[in-house]
């Protein structure tokens, strides 16, 4: 195994302690100067638009855990070619996020990755702070530590809510045991972005997604979050907290597709639902938030019936290539109006980060 030195220079060459993004504004300067910045306009009108769902990685905080960046994920290592492509994409803000690996790390190991992780994207926001904003990392397998976590990823280094997976350790989001983070989410009144993991739906059905199509991904990320936004309406965790506020990628995953049989089941089947809820099911996607990332016009379209265009923000899943015309998927998908496409460019994602306009 390499050494921690090795591991950092191997991984991150020419990036100040953060991978896919960094903190020098010289190279930003560069990058605007070589890539003319795409404004976004509606009805004349210039709009701010934030991306919600793009990654990152550090890697002196992967060294703890022996982990590495894949290098496939390392597509961008300049800051100069993150702001170049931002501007070429006509995105103004990205909110940075991570996706955990970190779950089964002891309270010990976990406590100091999420202190380095948090101070380095604290770092490379304050490098770039017209251009980034970030979530904070949180230890969610040690609950009570978590909630401190995100409070000090707020309090102490601007952070502006928390990333974290559609489930710990085979534990469903839902389960009593994190309800101080839950109860601490509310209290702070941040955002709350799910992302799903290959570790949750996708490793439990390994077997039955091996094969052409990478369906570990094509259908078990969106599993995942389907699984675990059900779990939170059905245990009554959204009852219980209703002022949290959380996004879930991919759109949602599946939930909102098929949204109304959620309400069925209640129905014809009323002994299955054993948690008294105090409305229908799919009432509560009107208080979640989704990303804009299904593909198709008449998919957004089908998310802005389910969830109303309100709830709907902006991510592109960076530097994951899944797609470079986010912006124009929303001024394309018909039946919006300007508001609605002004909202989901940026304005309700910029309300929910505290990001100014």
């Amino acid at each position: 195994m390499s050494t921690r030195r090795e591991f950092v220079e191997e991984t991150a060459s020419g990036v100040a302690g953060i991978a896919f993004v960094g903190c020098n504004l010289a190279a930003a300067s560069a990058a605007q100067a070589q890539t003319r910045r795409r404004e976004v306009v509606v009805n004349g009108r210039r709009v701010k638009t934030v991306d919600v769902h793009a990654h990152c990685a550090v890697p002196e905080a992967m060294a703890l855990m022996g982990r590495k960046v894949e290098p496939q994920t390392l597509l961008m290592t300049r800051p100069a070619d993150r702001i170049q492509a931002m501007d070429e994409q006509g995105i103004d803000v990205e909110a940075l996020s991570i996706n955990p690996y970190w779950y089964k790390a002891d309270r010990d190991v976990a406590r100091e990755l999420i202190r380095v992780q948090n101070e380095k994207l604290a770092e490379a926001c304050a490098a770039n702070p017209e251009r980034f904003v970030a979530f904070a990392s949180v230890a969610l397998q040690h609950p009570e530590l978590a909630a401190e976590q995100l409070e000090d990823g707020v309090k102490k280094y601007g952070l502006r809510g928390a990333g974290i997976g559609g489930s710990v350790n085979g534990e469903d989001l839902s389960d009593p045991k994190f309800h101080p983070f839950w109860a601490k989410a509310e209290q702070l009144g941040v955002l709350i972005f799910i992302h799903p993991q290959g570790e949750g739906a996708a490793s439990d059905l390994r077997s039955r997604l091996k094969g052409s199509g990478g369906l570990d991904n094509a259908i078990g990320n969106p599993l995942e979050t389907t699984i675990a936004l059900s779990h939170l309406i059905f245990e009554g965790t959204l009852d219980h907290f209703p002022g949290l506020k959380i996004c879930a990628a991919h759109g949602g995953g599946y939930l909102p597709s098929y949204a109304d049989r959620s309400d069925a089941i209640c129905v014809t089947f009323p002994n299955r639902c054993t948690t008294p809820l105090k409305k229908k099911p799919t009432e509560y996607l009107r208080q979640l938030y989704f990303d804009s990332l299904v593909f198709t016009p008449e998919a957004l379209r089908h998310l802005v019936a389910q969830t109303g265009s309100g709830q709907i923000v902006m991510g592109t899943d960076y530097p994951y290539p899944w797609t470079k015309t986010s912006v124009d998927h929303i001024l394309g998908t018909p039946g919006l109006s300007d508001a609605e496409r002004v909202a989901m460019l940026g304005g309700t994602a910029a309300k929910l980060l505290g990001i100014k306009g």
